[in-house]
């Protein structure tokens, strides 16, 4: 399954992936949606994220949500 990434325009934060380019599934109250990235069938999810989770989400639901988390900014 190729995974599509998508940043949503109403939360910095909140990322989303889907099975389809246009994000046909993705919760309309974070819209708009921008695709920012693909994963191939046997690439790796960024930053350790389960693809088995993933794809559950996504055949389940239609998308699989997640959240950046605040960078620490030190001094």
């Amino acid at each position: 399954m190729r995974i599509y990434i998508f940043k949503s325009g109403a939360n910095s934060d909140l990322r989303a992936f889907a099975g389809d380019l246009p994000g046909s599934r993705l919760p309309e109250k974070f819209r708009p949606w921008r695709a920012i990235g693909a994963i191939g069938p046997e690439k790796a999810p960024p930053h350790g994220l389960s693809r088995e989770t993933i794809e559950k989400g996504i055949n389940d639901h239609g998308f699989q949500l997640w959240r950046i988390k605040p960078k620490s900014g030190g001094p």
